[in-house]
């Protein structure tokens, strides 16, 4: 695997975790603002632009998320196609070599038989 390969091991809990910070980082602004001394217009003014910010950064974590899920599931796909062409490609194998033992000890029984019909030679009858 490259250095750059996702490892899901590494990266369990990150999206809660920055759930977690954005979350915090809004309640801690707005109780800021809350207790700054603003005219209410401005207070709206700037909670509501904080809000968007907020709205927009959890869009673009949703979207990460979002193509790490697909590209995870397309790499499984992939995996799951190549393992089944495998299994399928060994099963024909398997089938040919069971055909072509079972032709060979056959014709071997054949000859078997054919010799021990023919007449012995050089015994006296």
């Amino acid at each position: 695997m490259g250095m750059h390969d996702y490892d899901s091991s590494q990266n369990q809990g990150g999206g809660g975790f920055i759930f977690g910070l954005l979350a915090g980082a809004a309640i801690g602004a707005g109780i800021g603002m809350l207790l700054a001394p603003k005219s209410g217009a401005e207070l709206r003014e700037q909670l509501s632009g904080q809000a968007n910010d907020l709205a927009d950064k959890a869009s673009q974590q949703y979207r990460r998320a979002a193509g790490a899920a697909s590209d995870i599931a397309d790499r499984g796909r992939d995996l799951y196609g190549t393992a089944r062409d495998a299994v399928s490609r060994g099963s024909k194998e398997a089938q040919r070599y069971v055909r072509d033992t079972a032709n060979t000890v056959s014709d071997e029984m054949d000859d078997l038989r054919d010799s021990a019909s023919e007449p012995i030679q050089g015994s006296r009858s």
